[in-house]
């Protein structure tokens, strides 16, 4: 390029990378609010457990992958509360627990991380 001047094919080459990069994280947007959403219309029927549990989802969607004791650092709910809320999201599909252990538990909003990975696969 240095030698032959062809800068419009370059500008044109990047200037289409920045439209479709633009386009693909206008989708994933889209698709997270519509999942944040959806969950949260699932989660206000649960009755009196929804507002704790509401305040739980809102702190999975700033860290999708946590653990409860942030979230009750985030959320200022007691420990057993969020517990019992993390149990009301694992019932509804929301969050998977990754850890499998009674301590230390790690949790995932699982289809919120998969929106987010969308793209970022390595090829085939």
């Amino acid at each position: 390029m240095r030698l032959t001047g062809d800068w419009e094919a370059w500008i044109d080459f990047f200037a289409e990378a920045v439209i479709v990069t633009a386009g693909q994280a206008m989708d994933s947007a889209r698709q997270l609010i519509d999942l944040a959403n959806e969950d949260r219309d699932r989660i206000s029927r649960l009755g009196r457990a929804a507002a704790s549990t509401l305040r739980v989802h809102q702190a999975l969607i700033e860290r999708p992958i946590t653990t409860s004791g942030w979230l009750v650092e985030k959320t200022g709910i007691t420990p057993a509360t969020v517990n019992k809320c993390l149990g009301h999201l694992e019932c509804l599909g929301v969050v998977l627990e990754l850890t499998l252990r009674k301590r230390n538990r790690l949790f995932s909003y699982v289809r919120y991380v998969e929106i987010m990975n969308q793209g970022t696969e390595l090829p085939g």
